[in-house]
């Protein structure tokens, strides 16, 4: 028998120890959820008020799929995500490993600064922003600069590449160096080693890292609406502005795509992320073995 059919099973003190903690885990769970679970569900409403449930109907999603200006802030949303995305990863990764193998003066200060983008608030950093592109960094006049997809594209970088680094530099802290080692001694140049054996411990972080990035950027408001012009409406923005009027259903639709695509882009970062302690574990007893 095994150690778990061994084990007594609980008594009733047990269960009067256990029932408070999965209480409040329900309640904190219908907390959370509740609210984005009635978004959806209304999303399905054949009415135009979302107080009253008059029968299932998808009108709404083909309405939403069909509205030209919300398919071109998605678009716009999608581009930005994108090119942030690959922007982030790069500096991140090159952020994550400096900040790992090297040592040099004013390190913990680089480090520090590293975490301001993800403890500020928002409204700072889109405030922060739009002095910078309005003021701080001008533009001649007749060139299609301030308030547009660079400004947004740039936003998004300075916060997003701070949290691939921080995904990157957990996965790092598992890797072995005596790998590394092992290469330079077969002969491997230091751009060898590190292209054949730190970035292949490396990329599951970084695909974890983009997908976060990705997911930062594409539902970004707050940021995205203080460097935003007339010209470039974002998704999140343009939901926004059809909320100004009325909480439609076609508004539950379109909140609900985000929220799916969202949810699946996280659920896939955490799940290419993995675990950092057991490749730890995993590499020791290699070492061990050896």
């Amino acid at each position: 028998m095994s150690a778990r059919e061994k084990q007594a099973p609980p008594g009733p003190l047990e269960y009067l120890r256990r029932w408070p903690l999965r209480a409040w885990l329900a309640m904190v769970a219908v907390f959370l959820y509740a609210p984005l679970i009635t978004l959806m569900a209304f999303s399905f409403n054949n009415s135009r008020r979302n107080i009253v449930w008059q029968g299932f109907t998808l009108k709404y999603y083909d309405k939403a799929l069909h509205d030209d200006s919300l398919i071109q802030a998605f678009i716009n949303s999608l581009t930005i995500a994108a090119i942030s995305t690959l922007l982030s990863v790069i500096l991140g990764a090159m952020a994550a490993f400096a900040l790992w193998r090297f040592r040099f003066p004013g390190k913990p200060a680089v480090d520090g600064a590293m975490a301001l983008p993800i403890v500020v608030p928002e409204i700072c950093m889109g405030v922060a922003m739009l002095v910078f592109f309005a003021k701080v960094l001008p533009w001649p006049q007749g060139l299609p600069w301030p308030l547009d997809l660079g400004a947004i594209i740039i936003s998004h970088v300075s916060f997003s590449f701070p949290f691939v680094a921080v995904v990157v530099r957990a996965r790092m802290a598992s890797f072995n160096r005596e790998l590394e080692e092992a290469a330079r001694d077969l002969g491997a140049s230091e751009w060898r080693t590190i292209m054949d054996v730190v970035v292949p411990h490396m990329s599951p972080s970084l695909v974890a890292g983009a997908l976060l990035a990705f997911t930062l950027s594409l539902d970004d408001f707050v940021i995205t609406f203080f460097t935003s012009g007339p010209d470039t409406v974002t998704f999140p923005v343009k939901v926004y502005a059809m909320v100004r009027f009325s909480v439609t259903p076609e508004v539950n639709a379109a909140s609900t795509l985000l929220i799916v695509l969202t949810v699946l882009l996280t659920f896939v970062a955490l799940r290419l992320q993995g675990d950092p302690a057991a490749a730890a574990g995993g590499h020791g007893h290699g070492a061990d073995k050896t």
